[in-house]
């Protein structure tokens, strides 16, 4: 076959016709063409199986919990303690359990009817402070000991882990009622596997301060644990039963928890003040003069408050108060 040879007419035109497609910059781009500024990344290692509005209504539930904890928690150590929600947010669980210190207070939470368990972490740096205060101890700056609880500590840790799961038994109520309760307590958080490492869990992390001492507290929630109640967590539904009307009921029943709660009641004979030296030189049967008759009040103090002027007497063998009379506040001895 003969060998085609093109002419340079037909050279030029192609030439040409290639130098306009590269010049050519008005190409359009094809219908439905994707704004790759529009795309989020997402991580396959870490899904967000907890929508933005199941965890705003978490978020709710458990600043309630930790206003109600904080009131609870303050009487029962009699002194000022301070309770907020930090974060909300989604990990893994291997990732929760490398940010504990070890050891720790890890407990472990039924949450009947779900399946599954739910862990409550409190950190040793306000962990102990919160130890030394109900042993007696003060205000002042606490060290933190590096070592597990001792079996006095983990009793005492149990009553506070029993008094934060009644509150979030009653927080939760209005979503489901849960039996929360306390199934175990670890000091080292490796050693409890709720869940696989790779699982979704959500976590809520709680500032703790009690004078100097602070900490945090954590609760871990598994996704799949909660998932058979995760459509109850609508903002909406939240928001429709915060609103229920009090029919007096509740009332009534707060007026009859009241009653069964025990007070401390005080009466102080006399107050005098001495010097050091009359201090150190008192000895058995040394007598001191006050300033208070026989026939005069006392004053009757309810949790350290003046409530009543009372007179001291005796009835069948053990000494008694008769109430003569209320007490203003700041009536002293």
């Amino acid at each position: 076959m003969a060998e085609e040879v093109l002419s340079q007419g037909e050279v030029d035109a192609l030439l040409s016709a290639i130098e306009q497609d590269d010049t050519d910059s008005s190409v359009e781009e094809p219908e439905g063409a994707v704004d790759y500024g529009d795309i989020n990344s997402y991580d396959f290692k870490r899904p967000e199986r907890v929508s933005k509005d199941q965890m705003r209504t978490l978020e709710n539930i458990h600043e309630n919990f930790a206003r109600s904890l904080q009131a609870s928690l303050s009487g029962y150590l009699r002194t000022i303690v301070e309770i907020k929600i930090c974060t909300v947010e989604q990990l893994t669980y291997s990732e929760f359990i490398m940010s504990l210190p070890n050891p720790t207070c890890f407990n472990l939470l039924s949450a009947e009817p779900l399946e599954g368990s739910l862990v409550l972490e409190i950190n040793p740096g306000i962990l102990f402070a919160i130890i030394d205060k109900l042993l007696g101890g003060g205000n002042s700056e606490h060290v933190t000991p590096e070592r597990e609880m001792t079996d006095i500590e983990k009793r005492l840790t149990g009553k506070l882990s029993n008094l934060a799961v009644m509150e979030l038994k009653e927080m939760w109520s209005d979503i489901k009622r849960i039996n929360f309760a306390v199934t175990g307590t670890e000091s080292n958080p490796q050693l409890s596997q709720i869940v696989s490492p790779n699982e979704v869990v959500v976590l809520i992390c709680f500032e703790i301060k009690m004078g100097e001492a602070s900490g945090m507290m954590n609760l871990c929630m598994p996704f799949l644990t909660i998932e058979p109640i995760m459509g109850q967590f609508a903002t909406k539904n939240w928001f429709s039963r915060g609103r229920k009307v009090d029919t007096g009921r509740s009332t009534a029943d707060l007026k009859d928890n009241l009653k069964t709660c025990r007070v401390e009641c005080v009466s102080y004979f006399a107050e005098k003040k001495i010097s050091v030296g009359e201090l150190l030189g008192l000895r058995v049967g040394d007598i001191l003069e006050t300033k208070k008759l026989e026939k005069d009040d006392l004053v009757f103090f309810v949790e350290d408050k003046p409530k009543y002027f009372v007179k001291a007497g005796q009835i069948r063998g053990k000494r008694s108060l008769v109430v003569s009379e209320k007490a203003q506040p700041g009536t002293r001895i």
